[in-house]
C-alpha cells in the first residue's frame, strides 16, 4: 500500500466561490467622504470580520494537513507507518479509510473516541465528500477531519480547532485606507462571457469565465483588469508591484460589485485581500493572470502576514 501523498493541493473548480465567502459588510455605513471617519470605521470593521472568518471554525488558520487518497486502503494515524500521518497530539492508530471508486468508508479505532455530529462511532461509517454536499466531519478532539474530491482524486483534510496559529495571528497587516486607492472604472461587457486561463501555485492552468473588462486610469495611465465570475458578483486576481516586497508575493484579491447604470464600478483597493496561501500551505491559490498584472504600486490593502508559512 503507497502511503497518501500529503500537502500536494489540486485546484478545485468551486475555489472562487469559496473565497468570496464573507467578503464585504452588509449594512456597512460610508460616508460621502472616503477619508471621514465613517469610512474608516467600515473599514475597520470590515477587517475585523475578515480575521473572524480566518479564524472560524471553517476558516483558513485551523487548516493542518491535506492527504491525497490511494484507492483501497488507508491507515490513519500519528504513527509514521500509517499511510496519513496524522500529528502527533493524533493517537497512533485512528481508524482506516476505505476507498473503492466512489465509496468512502472509515472504521475507527475502537479503543480511541472518535465522534460524528457529537455522538461517538463504534462501526464502520460510510462518509460524504464535499462533492456531495456537506462533507462527514469525524472528530477527536480538537481535530475535524473530512473529505474532498478534486477533479478524480479524494483527499482527507485535517483541522485544528487549537491550532497555534489562531493565537498567533491577532490581525492583518495592512496599509492605512486612503482615498486615492478608490478607483472608478469602467465596465465593458462582453457580448458573450469569455474564458480567462487562471495559473495557480502548481505550475498549471485552470479556466473561468469572464463576464467583460474593467478599465481605469491611475496618474495618467490606464489599466486594465479581467475579472471571473459574473457581473453581479466579479472577482479579480491581481498582482502589482508590491508583491513579494510589502505584499504577499502570489498577488491578492479583491471583489467588484456590479456595475451602476452608466456601467461604472468602484475598485477600492482598500479592501484587496490576502489569498489563503498566504496564511496557510494546506490551500491551494490561484495567481493573478499576465492580463492582470498591474505595472503600478497598490499600495492599499492587506499586506503579507508576519507568519513563517512553508511553501508548498
Amino acid at each position: 500500500m503507497a502511503r497518501a501523498r500529503p500537502a500536494q493541493p489540486i485546484i478545485a473548480t468551486a475555489f472562487v466561490g469559496i473565497l468570496c465567502l464573507s467578503l464585504s459588510l452588509a449594512g456597512c455605513n460610508q460616508s460621502n467622504s472616503p477619508d471621514g471617519k465613517d469610512y474608516k470605521q467600515s473599514i475597520r470593521q470590515w477587517r475585523n470580520e475578515r480575521l473572524k472568518n480566518l479564524k472560524a471554525p471553517d476558516g483558513w488558520l485551523n487548516l493542518a494537513g491535506l492527504y491525497w487518497l490511494e484507492e483501497g486502503k488507508n491507515t490513519i494515524g500519528s504513527d509514521s507507518s500509517r499511510d496519513v500521518v496524522f500529528p502527533r497530539k493524533a493517537p497512533s492508530r485512528v481508524g482506516t479509510l476505505w476507498l473503492q471508486e466512489d465509496s468512502l468508508r472509515f472504521t475507527p479505532n475502537q479503543q480511541v473516541k472518535i465522534q460524528y455530529n457529537g455522538q461517538p462511532i463504534h462501526q464502520t461509517q460510510i462518509l460524504t465528500s464535499d462533492a456531495r454536499g456537506e462533507p462527514t466531519i469525524m472528530e477527536h478532539g480538537s481535530l475535524r477531519w473530512f473529505i474532498i474530491k478534486r477533479g478524480d482524486q479524494y483527499g482527507l483534510r485535517l483541522r485544528d480547532l487549537n491550532s497555534p496559529l489562531l493565537k498567533e495571528l491577532d490581525s492583518i497587516p495592512a496599509y492605512p485606507p486612503r482615498k486615492k486607492w478608490r478607483i472608478q472604472a469602467r465596465f465593458k461587457a462582453y457580448d458573450q462571457p469569455k474564458t480567462v486561463e487562471v495559473p495557480n501555485v502548481l505550475g498549471g492552468t485552470y479556466q473561468q469565465k469572464s463576464p467583460g473588462l474593467l478599465r481605469f486610469t491611475f496618474k495618467g495611465q490606464t489599466y486594465e483588469l479581467h475579472p471571473t465570475g459574473t457581473v453581479k458578483n466579479m472577482f479579480v486576481v491581481f498582482g502589482d508591484d508590491t508583491n513579494a516586497e510589502t505584499t504577499y508575493g502570489g498577488g491578492r484579491f479583491l471583489v467588484v460589485k456590479n456595475p451602476d447604470q452608466d456601467q461604472t464600478v468602484q475598485l477600492d483597493f482598500n479592501k484587496a485581500y490576502n489569498p489563503p496561501c498566504a496564511f496557510t500551505p494546506y490551500a491551494t491559490c490561484p495567481l493573478p493572470p499576465h492580463s492582470n498584472i498591474l505595472t503600478l504600486k497598490i499600495e492599499a490593502g492587506e499586506k503579507s502576514p508576519d507568519l513563517d508559512v512553508p511553501h508548498h
